[in-house]
């Protein structure tokens, strides 16, 4: 059965969905994007992400396409209209289009676009991924210097998943001036002796959702945590490691360049943190 999606205002079966091959997120990548997980068929942690959002279009200068709440009940109708119990909502809204190409800005009454559509992810929680721990390669960071802007600028980070894939990993870590900077689609952090290190906010890295949700309890569990740059050495000289982002929630590395990290499995640490996140969004969801 095809999914229904959401384009400029319309709810649509996919096959129908269009969008003007002159919109500046098909032609410059002028566009933001956001993914909210759902568990047991209701959204985790939508308000931090539609915060994140209007940060996004502000950087940017885009206008927003809708109200907050205008947006929550957009999710909801997709939601349950794609029966989604475990899965993925992703939002993208683009500067839109004025009808043809050009590189100065349409003019400030063009309006964006915005689409949506839902992805069924049955065991999105129960991830036997999350059980075995990631294996992960380190690769140049050689993206643009705004990464706290979440725009559709996905063509390296792409390729750093193939370029793990092809190594026989599972994901990559960006690594600048010598220091990791974050996941390809995560942030990055190692344990050792108990402390929890990762790199701390700036126009570096992505102001992850699930960074700010993971350091909070981590945080009220009385654990000590560093915010500091920290280097790929000081990583597999680690206790062990992990990463966060929206659709893996609290995922255990296991390996960095070829090195085992502790005992070559999901450290208590990673592991703990995994329970408590989701159980502690599962009670916040909405």
């Amino acid at each position: 059965m095809s999914r229904t999606v959401y384009v400029n205002g319309e709810y649509l079966p996919e096959e129908d969905a269009k969008i003007s091959i002159f919109d500046r997120g098909f032609l410059m990548a002028d566009a933001v994007y956001e993914v909210t997980s759902v568990l047991d068929g209701k959204l985790i942690d939508f308000e931090g992400h539609a915060v994140r959002l209007k940060r996004s279009l502000d950087e940017l200068e885009m206008a927003e396409p809708c109200t907050k709440d205008e947006l929550l009940a957009i999710h909801r109708k997709l939601v349950a209209d794609n029966g989604i119990v475990e899965g993925l909502v992703y939002l993208q809204v683009t500067r839109g289009s004025d009808g043809d190409r050009d590189f100065v800005f349409p003019s400030e009454d063009t309006p964006p676009s915005i689409v949506l559509f839902t992805q069924n992810k049955p065991g999105l929680a129960d991830s036997p991924a999350a059980k075995k721990g990631a294996k992960i390669i380190s690769i140049e960071d050689i993206r643009w210097g705004r990464r706290d802007i979440k725009t559709v600028q996905l063509l390296y980070p792409s390729m750093g998943k193939m370029m793990a894939k092809k190594a026989g990993c599972d994901d990559a870590w960006l690594v600048e001036d010598g220091h990791v900077t974050e996941g390809t689609s995560n942030n990055a952090y190692f344990v050792k002796d108990g402390v929890i290190v990762t790199r701390p906010l700036s126009n570096d890295i992505l102001h992850g959702i699930t960074r700010k949700a993971v350091l909070r309890m981590a945080a009220e569990a009385q654990l000590k945590i560093e915010e500091r740059l920290f280097t790929i050495e000081e990583a597999q000289g680690a206790d062990e490691a992990f990463t966060t982002s929206a659709s893996a929630f609290v995922m255990p590395v296991v390996e960095i360049d070829g090195v085992a990290l502790g005992e070559g499995t999901p450290g208590p640490i990673a592991t703990r943190l995994r329970e408590i996140y989701l159980d502690e969004s599962l009670k916040a969801a909405i």
